[in-house]
């Protein structure tokens, strides 16, 4: 089925497809060789051969396929650009594989008696089927690049081409009537297989003119590669109708044969372009649907992540809300209540609340893949920040925290918001990696130094540490250690510190714990000087 496609669509059309440099190429050296092998054939050309009459059938038999499916192309590719030129070769060459069939029973001694014909109705039936295609051509060369106006629909468009079908049918039978009376009421063409005056001076000569008129149209015209071969097979047709009529003397010689051949090119040079093309086409939709497919994976894929990103970043501050509302609830069924109490777990759910906020802020403007706001930030207050916010859930999985930050360390200039959410993930990591510890003391530190030109900011558990194995890939999408995790937390602070300039590592043994540290470039005096503020 073809799919309905605007009307003003040529992408997937032969009709303005320019011709390259080396198919341009290619067509003249075809040329060239089928001016040899004419050349050749014509000194020979009256020398009389064996008659083998199966030769014909065969040959007309190929042709019949060869231009049926060329139709069937040009009808397909009408459907899909509208174009009355195409229909015009599409009939043309539907008009010719199917008088191929009347001609193929008419034949002398190859079907006799299957059909009522006359001695002429063959050759008549050969000159008819041979102007077919040069009439189709010049029918195509006067209408041009136009398209029907109207944006047809698919059933307007099949409408089309089965009337035309039909016509051409109808317009078959009627030439093939016309042979069959050929002896009564046209010239004679053949005398005991001796081509008459009539054949000679008549009948070749106005093929002759008007396959030329369709190669002149043709030359002058040549937009398309179509058009280039479409030049091939009217010099095809030329070369055919010129040694038969000038230099074959008689059916069964040389030129005879040789003038088969020519058809037989006829038939295969734009049959050859078509499914060149049309295989060419597929390629790249093929490709084309490849690549789209992709895109929409990788959409796909984005929105995923984004999704997950979201629910794995605010996932805690949410729970720490919801604990602390609990606890303040509880501390209100306490009589008296402990007003001071329920004071800091209100806090801490304000404090919970714009972490929330924060994340989805920091997570916007990192999938927006913007420049987002960037301010002088201290590594060792966002450190302390992160230690006290988690520090109930150390003290329930009974984990001492260590800082080991080193004073007064230099300004960077980063996102504080998803450097936060960096070190907090690392954090985050290092507990629920030492859950299963038990022969040893859990502890986390947390470490900050100066390292050259850049701040390092590193997290270290005394878990069970991770296979060096798994190394490599920790950092990609959807990778994870852990039973219950989503994959994304590390991938995201890789991103993150990319996205700062710095560079996220890991090292273990895969016995003694895991540490993971960053590193970002320190704010140079000269742009601290010269920062403006938003």
């Amino acid at each position: 089925m073809v799919p309905n496609v605007p009307a003003d669509d040529h992408a997937v059309s032969l009709l303005n497809l320019p011709a390259a440099t080396d198919q341009c190429r290619t067509v003249f050296i075809v040329a060239a060789i089928l001016l040899g092998a004419f050349a050749i054939a014509v000194p020979f050309a009256s020398v009389q051969l064996p008659s083998y009459v199966s030769f014909n059938p065969v040959v007309e038999s190929i042709v019949f396929v060869n231009d049926l499916i060329t139709a069937i192309l040009f009808f397909s590719n009408y459907a899909t650009i509208r174009s009355p030129a195409i229909l015009a070769l599409a009939a043309g060459y539907l008009y010719t594989a199917l008088i191929v069939i009347p001609h193929i029973l008419t034949f002398p001694g190859a079907f006799a008696g299957l059909v009522p014909a006359g001695s002429q109705t063959s050759a008549w039936l050969y000159y008819f089927w041979s102007v077919g295609t040069p009439v189709a051509v010049i029918i195509y060369t006067l209408l041009g690049n136009a398209v029907h106006e109207t944006r047809t629909t698919l059933k307007s468009a099949r409408s089309t081409i089965g009337w035309s079908a039909v016509l051409t049918i109808c317009f078959v039978s009627g030439m093939t009537l016309l042979a069959m009376a050929a002896d009564r009421f046209l010239p004679i063409l053949v005398s005991k297989n001796h081509y008459s005056d009539a054949t000679v001076y008549v009948a070749n000569p106005l093929a002759i003119s008007i396959t030329a008129i369709a190669l002149v149209l043709l030359w002058f015209r040549r937009r398309s590669i179509l058009d280039y071969w479409l030049l091939l097979a009217m010099l095809s047709l030329v070369l055919n109708f010129v040694i038969a009529a000038f230099f074959a003397t008689q059916r069964y010689s040389l030129g005879f044969y040789a003038s088969r051949a020519f058809t037989l090119v006829t038939s295969m040079i734009v049959l050859a372009l078509l499914l060149t093309q049309m295989t060419n086409l597929y390629t790249r939709l093929a490709r084309s649907n490849r690549m789209l497919a992709r895109e929409k994976r990788n959409r796909l894929m984005n929105a995923e992540v984004t999704t997950a990103a979201i629910a794995h970043e605010i996932k805690q501050p949410l729970t720490a809300m919801v604990s602390n509302a609990q606890a303040a609830l509880a501390l209100l069924e306490k009589t008296p209540a402990d007003v001071s109490e329920i004071r800091e777990a209100v806090r801490d759910v304000i404090v919970d609340g714009i972490r929330t906020s924060d994340a989805l802020d920091a997570i916007r403007s990192l999938f927006r893949n913007v420049d987002e706001r960037r301010d002088l930030v201290d590594v060792n207050e966002v450190a302390l920040e992160v230690l006290s916010t988690m520090r109930a859930q150390l003290s329930d999985h009974g984990i001492v925290a260590r800082p080991e930050l080193t004073a007064e360390l230099p300004y960077i200039h980063a996102n504080r918001g998803q450097l936060h959410e960096v070190i907090l993930n690392l954090a985050q990591n290092a507990i629920e990696a030492m859950k299963a510890t038990v022969n040893r003391s859990r502890m986390l530190r947390l470490m900050t130094h100066r390292d050259g030109e850049m701040i390092a900011v590193a997290v270290q558990d005394s878990g069970p540490g991770i296979d060096p194995t798994r190394l490599d890939g920790i950092f990609d999408a959807f990778e994870t250690t852990k039973s219950q995790g989503m994959g994304l937390g590390l991938a995201i602070c890789r991103m993150i510190i990319e996205r700062h300039g710095g560079q996220l590592s890991v090292h273990s043994d895969g016995s003694n714990g895991a540490l993971f540290q960053f590193v970002l470039p320190i704010l140079r005096t000269d742009q601290h000087a010269n920062r403006v503020e938003p």
